[in-house]
């Protein structure tokens, strides 16, 4: 009688007794492997900090060199603006020449030059102050010209209303700044910081670097050690011994979501708008992709070397990079947008921002879940496959 036929007359409960052994045996191995627990369990709680507290997108303290020819009353009141606000910090200069030197040598973000005549010509409604910036960092440079701006016209209109003058036309750069007044709401972001956009995305890499990397490195190790053979003459089937490696770094992963949540909310404050289960089987389908992605590369490569380059290169690089976390793909060429879209981590990492910060907006909710279900079944399916033909 054939193995195979002997495995299919096994009783059910045979198929919870191997599977808990094997799985047993999976996490017994996983924390041996020093390393395994400090990527799995350590490194989020190095990242969330890293990431929330050292690394940030906005722009504070920006250095202005102040370069001002006249010295009337109402340029200071002018200049009041920016010494209020604390994304500007003023640096009096005694000519134009030091504020270059100074802006070429990065001691300066931008030059404000406030000329000769400018009392004057404010005087008939034509003021006009010239602003430089330092153009290395295009995004900086019009952040910095955006609040120079403000500032400026924030410091005009209380000008204006003391002297009782006409309509004022102050420009900054190419801008101009008018008698209009804006009054701006930002929603899904009330902080106004960039730590809201960044924490979300790094729960995407932290699952993918758990599930995907570690996860590669499985069955490669088996075959390295030649230990997958040995389970070969053993009643355990595919399935099981899939199962059986899958489980302890699910709860690894599940573990390493956990922190970065409770990180986001009680450190850095991100709210969740969206339900918390929802959140949580978005979760659980992103980290059986993440799984599958790492089985499928293990089943193929058969070297951990090799499956740990090619789980950086296929996932992680590609969730850091491509998904939207650092650049917006709204602006990237077609192609490049093209890629991203077909990456799980894009899918996941929007529907992650969104119920955070946005709340449940059920079309996207339902289009993505089923996107990353989609995606879980055709990788974790192939790995299925894969590892029949081995041991076939």
């Amino acid at each position: 009688m054939s193995a195979t036929a002997s495995q299919g007359r096994t009783p059910h409960g045979g198929f919870w007794r191997r599977l808990f052994a094997l799985t047993r045996k999976e996490a017994r191995q996983l924390l041996r492997d020093r390393s395994n627990v400090a990527i799995g369990l350590v490194l989020p709680v190095l990242l969330i900090v890293l990431f929330g507290y050292g690394i940030s997108l906005d722009v504070k303290d920006a250095r202005v060199a102040l370069v001002v020819d006249d010295h009337s009353p109402a340029v200071a009141e002018l200049l009041s603006g920016l010494r209020g606000s604390r994304y500007i910090t003023p640096v009096p200069e005694p000519s134009m020449q030091a504020a270059e030197l100074a802006l070429a040598e990065r001691r300066a973000d931008a030059i404000l030059r406030v000329p000769s005549d400018f009392s004057r010509e404010f005087a008939a409604g034509r003021g006009r102050v010239q602003l430089v910036l330092h153009g290395a960092d295009a995004s900086t440079a019009r952040t910095v010209q955006s609040y120079v701006a403000g500032a400026l016209a924030r410091g005009a209109l209380r000008l204006s209303g003391a002297q009782d003058l006409p309509t004022l036309a102050i420009t900054a750069g190419m801008d101009g700044v008018g008698s209009v007044q804006v009054e701006p709401r930002m929603w899904f972001n009330a902080a106004n910081t960039s730590t809201w956009y960044l924490v979300p995305g790094l729960m995407v890499l932290i699952m993918t670097l758990v599930g995907a990397f570690l996860t590669s490195m499985v069955v490669a190790r088996e075959w390295e050690r030649g230990t997958l053979e040995a389970l070969f003459v053993t009643p355990a089937r595919p399935t099981e011994i899939l199962l059986a490696k899958l489980i302890p770094y699910f709860a690894v992963g599940m573990l390493g979501f956990a922190i970065c949540l409770g990180g986001a909310r009680w450190l850095f404050g991100v709210p969740l708008q969206g339900s918390f289960f929802i959140l949580l089987l978005a979760s659980v389908l992103y980290m059986f992709v993440a799984l599958g992605v790492g089985l499928l590369i293990s089943s193929v490569t058969k070297n951990q070397f090799v499956a740990s380059q090619v789980a950086l290169l296929t996932s992680f690089l590609p969730a850091l990079m491509l998904s939207g976390f650092l650049f917006d793909l709204n602006n990237v060429p077609l192609l490049v947008r093209v890629v991203g879209q077909a990456l799980p981590a894009t899918h996941f990492l929007e529907l992650i921002k969104t119920l955070m910060l946005a709340g449940n907006v059920w079309p996207i909710v339902i289009r993505k879940c089923a996107i990353l279900a989609g995606y879980a079944v055709v990788l974790i399916g192939a790995a299925r496959l894969a590892t029949r033909k081995t041991i076939a």
